[in-house]
């Protein structure tokens, strides 16, 4: 008989699983990958982290696998192309700022020398391992989000609130905030 693998207790469905085992928390030194988790972070306010999961590869396609550069060259006519596509959240707001911070991502790789270098900065580089017993422990936002979510802000970037920054913070492994009794807590 085996011994049932303990997760976080938010990992249910078979796609958060998957994402929880294999994704959430580890380290991503990537700018497509941290620019299409700032996107996917920011389409996920007000819904379930379940429904920009079932939606991340229309994400992907219709945003160039989240290629900056080719994201900050998108017109109003593709913003009218991509309301009309249900493979992504169709809202207005959400799919104007993921062009609009495409274009602050190419100015942080301008300035810092990639996004990775930019993000990271605020952890000295470091992922901060958190000891968190329940997730009714863990923030929905700390000073350090909120450092980053006004320079962020400051520098031109939308749907990046402190609760928001924490989010991503957790994705990219900026913060290891699996409970201590996950499997995975120790592993990334």
């Amino acid at each position: 008989m085996t011994t049932p693998i303990c997760r976080c207790v938010w990992a249910k469905d078979p796609l958060e699983i998957v994402y929880h085992d294999t994704e959430w928390g580890v380290p991503v030194h990537d700018d497509n990958r941290l620019y299409e988790k700032i996107t996917l972070e920011g389409a996920q306010a007000g819904l379930s982290w379940l429904t920009i999961l079932k939606k991340r590869e229309g994400y992907r396609k219709l945003f160039k696998q989240f290629d900056p550069r080719k994201v900050s060259k998108f017109t109003a006519k593709d913003v009218e192309r991509l309301m009309l596509d249900p493979s992504i959240v169709r809202n207005r707001l959400k799919v104007e700022s993921t062009i609009n911070n495409a274009k602050a991502v190419l100015k942080i790789q301008k300035e810092f020398g990639s996004l990775d270098t930019y993000l990271w900065q605020f952890v000295d580089g470091k992922t901060i391992v958190n000891h968190y017993k329940t997730m009714k422990d863990l923030p929905a936002q700390t000073p350090l989000s909120k450092t980053m979510s006004k320079d962020m802000l400051k520098r031109g970037f939308r749907f990046v609130g402190p609760t928001t920054m924490y989010a991503l913070m957790q994705s990219v492994g900026m913060v290891n905030d699996h409970v201590v009794t996950c499997f995975r807590h120790s592993q990334v």
